[in-house]
């Protein structure tokens, strides 16, 4: 039947693809019909063709995009030629035609874009040339393109010059990494760009000629070759001012756009002329008789050229003059706001209300501005207007710089953290203002500052801050004002510590109370939310309200059940599940199980699309499974499988090309964000992606909550979670997959070990690890953000902790390759950085931020050392060859150009090799021995502990090959130990390592060494007391060597003995700290025999050279 149904189709392509064209051209139109049926029938005829007949169907293509009468069938005809002739659509047919075809279809093109009428139709036809020119002009397969390009810009003729720039500006962006191919033509279309935006009379040629160039310096990789460009910034600049001078705003912001995107890609070949370039877009944003559009992307313009951090660092902080022009533009933008009488009657919870677009513009800018520049530039010139503004008699004045101060708080917060006290007493002053508008304002700073100034807000001012807020809250007349009071206790609460919250408790919980008996629904909310966000902080100091408050949480829970009230009755379920988690499993218990029937009978009702409530319930459901522990394990059959359908949601996407008429910014939807790949505009949905990303965040609560109880839907989970490592539309997704890896590892091995794994047994475990493993290895290869690296690294380091040796080499294998990876691109990335720093516009504040990259870096190295610690504590000297294959990478990162972070690390990986393969471990003591006898006195202490603990290995298991060493390394530890400030917090854990490493010299290696200087000398140092690893060791040693009766530690005529009983009775008082159970009763038993055995007068000295508490202490535990 399928056979003659391709039959039938073939014999219709033969009439299709015959002479007559209206055949072919109805096919067109029925492919762009909107009934599926047609539609349908139409693709399948088409997908048969290029499979069976491609040479006839291009040119059939080519002949309807050239002689149709029909302009939209020729511009999908356009559009079909592009996705079958060029690799970037869904099929690559141009090599496998004949070359008398490619010839055609070639000349086809390039008469077209002579004759194309309409323009829509010239710029898919340009998209179709260039992205076919790219695909095989670097192969010589078009040797006509370029002189006709050339040709058609040299005419004269505007229908013919700005198509060819297009087709420039397309294939300059299209050509990627075979950009010398354009090389030899850089001075033609130098002078090309230089004639059309100089004197072309069209607009529509000199934007043309705008957007080529840009595209042009964009593509260049050499700086020496953009340079060549340098002298057509006055003419791009030119093309804006004569598009504004004319009144072709339309034009105006075209150009603009173009040159924002400059501003963002290559911002250094704006430096020569950046004075007069941001100088020019300042006056545009002035110009009050200009659109608001063209204003908002001079701003943009300006705000981009500051952002563009990596390429020219510091660029806009060389410009002061401009910093204060742009800052004065935007607090004026914050003063376009209508006194609303929606905003007072509060009956919506619509806070923007009388908020125009100038005000959102001048807000997010202030907030980029801030980021960018950084505290130290933007401080002093907003202090100047916050002074001025706050003094005004107009209301606006005094709201724009309560708001500015809460958008530039972010990128200000260190500078303002120095200045805490004269920010906030301005901002408390202006809660008594006269204008509820203003007072809301600074509600909204606190709220603002508390975030991004905390936690040092919260403890140096919480006795201000606290009352004022819980003032505001009685202000009866602005429900506004009252609401935002409690959503600002929210953020304030959120970095209080329980001691700095208790005292206000009484006051803040008893107003929160009044609050939610209020009739204003928007008043209800933000008392539900403070008062769950005060419980979570305050935790069990909440329980003495506890009887007060559920009471009317739950009668919420139980009534707000009209379509107004979703928002209140979901913020209920909120602050239950907070309450509940703040005073435990006893407390809330009872109410717990009422809660619950609630939420399930919730869960299995129809809900609107827009009903916030079952994103609040996932929430909910995973506090209280945290609440209640395995308790909860009856609900999860209502919990799962809701929540397992919001980790499947797909990504909502839409994609249009860049100058598509569909216009994703004006979708109702405001959860979609739209960015530009290239020629295409992508839209995501982000309340799907946020929905998702909670869902994969409640299943991680779950499996680390309820651990082996979770196995039963380990099967389900894994398959969600593991491909979603690699889900990068939502980083949060991402982390949330990646925190779950060990988890379900773990819930597995835990089922199998106690008997709940509903049969299964270690190969399951074997199996989801050879699953999870692999995938986490693959992931952490492609990821592109610094911080989940370390994460994954982390995750992956856990996991091996569980799977232990059910690896396999293979496995190891590709971790150990992908571990050199992490090192080769982190120190990629640092060398860029240190490129940067050489930038001539570098500065302090753009070193601070290149400090702050780099310790993100610092804890993939962190990262790697725990990993790679793990692999050797698993497979011990099985792992040998790999650590062969790493090490001339760790000697690298020994380098004295290299960080401490990076040598601390290096040092600890081979300490773990030697203490962990011992023998096998020896070979490698030539190489990394003389690192760590230098290490030991390095200036930075970490690397020091970390180098004179290797030392103590090395003189354990070192033996013969540690034996010619020794003097040097007594000679390193005695400076340590000697060292005047060796006890000071920095340096004690060096110091016990050192003193720790001397003991073990005195224990292996005592021929090698004068005895009785150097144990009378460790022994002085006893006990260390703050490295308690090292502690416990050396003072086990220390008992060892006694009851061995070492007459080096005991001394000539037992001389040192009162120092031991000092020693021991000092470890003995410190209880379980520095010493094992077992070692510290080896130590009572010692004391004990030598109460027994030793002369009286002998026993008498050695008591009296104790402290009498040590006196006390030791009678105590000898008596009892």
């Amino acid at each position: 039947m399928a056979v003659d149904q391709t039959q039938f189709q073939l014999a219709q392509l033969a009439v299709i693809l015959g002479s007559d064209t209206t055949h072919f051209e109805t096919l067109i139109s029925h492919l762009m019909s909107s009934a599926n049926e047609q539609r349908s029938q139409a693709e399948s005829l088409f997908h048969l063709a290029k499979q069976a007949h491609p040479d006839a169907l291009s040119l059939a293509l080519s002949r309807v995009l050239s002689t149709s009468t029909h302009p939209e069938l020729r511009a999908f005809s356009s559009i079909l030629l592009r996705k079958i002739l060029t690799p970037s659509g869904d099929s690559f047919l141009f090599p496998n035609l004949t070359e008398q075809t490619q010839f055609t279809i070639k000349s086809y093109l390039l008469t077209t874009l002579q004759s194309e009428s309409s323009k829509p139709n010239t710029k898919k036809l340009c998209d179709t040339i260039s992205e076919l020119a790219s695909a095989i002009l670097p192969s010589g397969g078009w040797p006509e393109l370029l002189p006709f390009m050339f040709q058609c810009v040299t005419s004269d003729l505007p229908n013919l010059q700005e198509p060819a720039m297009q087709v420039f500006s397309r294939l300059a962006q299209s050509i990627g990494e075979n950009t010398e191919i354009l090389i030899p033509y850089l001075g033609t279309l130098h002078s090309v760009f230089l004639q059309c935006m100089g004197n072309s009379s069209s607009s529509d040629v000199r934007i043309a000629a705008l957007s080529a160039s840009i595209s042009f310096v964009q593509c260049l990789s050499s700086s020496s070759d953009r340079d060549k460009f340098q002298d057509l910034l006055p003419l791009m600049m030119q093309t804006l001012t004569e598009a504004l001078n004319s009144g072709q705003e339309a034009t105006a912001q075209e150009a603009l756009e173009l040159l924002i995107e400059l501003a963002g890609t290559e911002p250094r070949f704006l430096r020569r002329q950046i004075v007069d370039v941001v100088g020019s877009m300042l006056q545009i944003a002035e110009a009050a008789s200009l659109e608001e559009g063209t204003r908002h992307l001079a701003i943009e313009f300006v705000i981009t050229l500051a952002e563009a951090r990596e390429r020219a660092p510091g660029l806009m902080r060389k410009l002061p003059q401009f910093i204060s022009k742009l800052f004065s533009l935007l607090m004026d933008m914050l003063l376009d706001v209508d006194d609303d009488p929606s905003w007072h009657s509060a009956e919506s919870g619509d806070e923007d209300a009388g908020e125009t677009s100038n005000y959102g513009v001048g807000q997010e800018c202030l907030d980029r501005l801030s980021i960018s520049v950084g505290g130290n530039t933007i401080l002093p010139v907003a202090s100047e207007f916050f002074q001025a503004f706050l003094a005004a008699p107009e209301w606006q004045k005094r709201y724009a710089a309560l708001i500015a101060l809460a958008q530039i708080a972010e990128g200000c917060s260190k500078v303002l953290i120095k200045n805490l006290e004269q920010v906030t007493s301005m901002v408390l002053n202006s809660f008594q203002d006269p204008h509820p508008r203003v007072r809301w304002a600074a509600i909204n700073a606190i709220g603002q500052l508390s975030t991004d100034l905390g936690p040092e807000l919260q403890m140096q001012y919480h006795h201000r801050v606290l009352p004022a807020l819980a003032g505001a809250m009685d202000d009866i007349q602005n429900p506004r004002v009252q609401a935002h009071a409690a959503s600002a206790v929210l953020n304030f609460s959120e970095s209080c510590t329980p001691e700095n919250l208790t005292p206000y408790l009484d006051g803040i919980v008893s107003k929160l109370l009044v609050l939610l008996q209020n009739g204003k629904q928007m008043v209800q909310e933000g008392a539900l939310t403070a008062l769950a966000s005060v419980a979570d902080s305050s935790q069990d100091q909440f329980q003495k309200y506890y009887d007060a408050v559920m009471p009317y949480l739950k009668a919420i829970l139980v009534n707000a059940n009209d379509t107004s009230n979703r928002m209140l009755r979901a913020k209920s379920m909120e602050c239950i599940s907070l309450v509940g988690m703040a005073v435990g499993k006893d407390k809330f218990r009872d109410d717990a199980k009422q809660v619950m029937e609630v939420l399930m009978s919730l869960q299995g009702s129809q809900m609107e699309s827009d009903d916030p409530t079952a994103s609040y319930m996932q929430q909910a459901w995973a506090r209280l499974c945290k609440c209640l522990g395995r308790d909860f394990l009856p609900y999860m059959s209502v919990v799962m499988p809701p929540l397992l359908q919001s980790a499947q949601l797909k990504p909502d996407v839409t994609i249009t090309s860049h100058d598509s008429d569909a216009d994703l910014d004006d979708d109702d939807d405001e959860s979609i964000e739209t960015i530009t790949l290239g020629d295409k505009r992508i839209g995501i949905k982000t309340s799907v992606l946020e929905e998702k990303a909670t869902a994969c965040n409640m299943l991680c609560c779950y499996v680390d909550e309820l651990r082996e109880g979770f196995f039963p839907w380990i099967d389900q989970v894994a398959p969600i979670l593991v491909p979603l490592l690699k889900f990068y539309f939502h980083e949060e997704v991402r982390r949330a997959a990646v925190s779950a890896m060990p988890e379900l590892l773990s819930s597995a091995k835990l089922a199998v070990e106690n008997g709940q794994s509903q049969g299964r047994n270690e190969s399951y475990v074997k199996q989801l690890s050879d699953y999870i493993i692999p995938a986490l290895v693959e992931a952490l290869r492609k990821e592109p953000e610094v911080e989940i690296c370390s994460s994954m690294l982390d995750s992956l380091n856990e996991c091996i902790q569980i799977s232990g040796q059910i690896l396999d080499e293979s496995q190891v294998r590709c971790i150990v390759d992908q571990i050199k990876h992490v090192l080769v691109d982190s120190s990629y990335r640092k060398q860029e950085r240190a490129e940067r720093a050489k930038g001539e516009d570098f500065d302090a504040e753009e070193g601070e931020l290149l400090k702050e990259e780099n310790q993100l870096e610092e804890e993939v190295f962190d990262q790697v050392g725990d990993l790679l610690g793990t692999l050797i504590k698993t497979f011990k000297s099985s792992f040998l060859p790999f650590f062969d294959e790493l090490s001339s990478y760790l000697i690298l990162m020994l380098g004295k150009d290299k960080t401490a972070e990076e040598r601390r690390i290096a040092i600890f990986i081979f300490d773990d090799v030697a203490e962990h393969c011992q023998e096998a471990a020896l070979k490698y003591y030539n190489t990394f021995l003389p690192f760590l006898l230098e290490a030991c006195n390095d200036e930075n202490s970490n690397v020091r502990q970390a180098a004179l603990y290797g030392v103590g290995l090395c003189a354990e298991f070192g033996g013969a090959m540690f034996k010619p060493l020794v003097q040097d390394a007594l000679s390193r530890l005695d400076a340590v130990i000697r060292h005047p400030s060796a006890l000071h917090s920095d340096n004690v854990m060096a110091y016990d390592n050192a003193v720790s490493a001397l003991g073990k010299i005195c224990q292996f290696h005592r021929d090698s060494i004068d005895a009785a200087q150097v144990v009378p000398a460790w022994l002085s140092c006893l006990p260390i007391k703050d490295d308690l690893i090292e502690a416990k060791i050396v003072h086990d040693q220390l008992c060892l060597m006694v009851e061995r009766s070492d007459q080096g530690v005991l001394g000539p005529n037992h001389q040192y003995l009162p120092k031991i009983v000092a020693i021991f009775a000092e470890v003995l008082c410190a209880g379980k700290d520095l010493a094992t159970e077992q070692t510290a009763s080896r130590m009572v038993n010692l004391l004990k025999h030598l109460q027994q055995s030793l002369p009286p007068t002998t026993l008498a000295s050695t008591w009296s050279s104790l402290q009498p508490q040590q006196q006390l202490a030791l009678q105590s535990i000898l008596s009892s």
